[in-house]
């Protein structure tokens, strides 16, 4: 069986980041949950990216940048070492950043999605945000595959509105955290490498 554990980025991981980012571009997919680290697609070195992500676990560092306190990890698939996909766990999200901003932004490679992986993604990340009572997730109406995850881990539909900021009709879904970990305990600690 297949073991998934998150890790958090550095730069003994830099090509496996930069291969990872690159087949999004090449499959000319959204990046998501990828905290700064895909600001190297910007002009950012991966230093200064990698330096930019780690930074944002400080309050006042992200405040600085008018952005969410975030942390962000890698999702390893441990039986081959391989990076299978990023989440972003948000905390203190300025009012800008609600709802369309979330507190978890999440991710998968092209080349290993419809496996289910993103449930075990979005599973690890609710432990590591055990510490918010409730959380917020947003995704395009049209991304037919977050909307399943989520769904699948027992997200509450909130709304349905235009983001204002690109335009995009987005759902919102919302997650009582410790409850969520509970429930899908069972479902997904086979998975997970302890």
């Amino acid at each position: 069986m297949e073991k998934f554990y998150l890790e958090m980025p550095s730069i003994q991981r830099k090509d496996d980041i930069v291969d990872y980012i690159n087949e999004f571009v090449v499959y000319n997919s959204d990046l998501s949950g990828m905290g700064s680290l895909d600001k190297i697609l910007d002009g950012l070195t991966f230093e200064e990216a990698l330096t930019r992500c780690l930074n944002m676990q400080n309050e006042e560092y992200a405040r600085s940048m008018h952005r969410a306190q975030t942390k962000t990890f890698l999702l390893i698939r441990e039986n081959d070492n391989r990076l299978i996909g990023t989440i972003s766990v948000r905390w203190n999200l300025p009012k800008e950043m609600v709802p369309f901003g979330g507190n978890i932004g999440y991710g998968i490679r092209p080349t290993e999605r419809k496996k289910g992986y993103n449930k075990i993604n979005l599973y690890l990340g609710l432990l590591e945000a055990i510490k918010v009572s409730s959380i917020i997730l947003p995704c395009d109406v049209d991304n037919l595959g977050s909307s399943k995850t989520m769904e699948a881990l027992g997200g509450k539909l909130e709304k349905t509105e235009v983001d204002p900021e690109d335009g995009i009709l987005t759902s919102i879904y919302s997650f009582n955290v410790s409850e969520t970990i509970e429930k899908y305990k069972s479902k997904f600690e086979n998975y997970i490498r302890t």
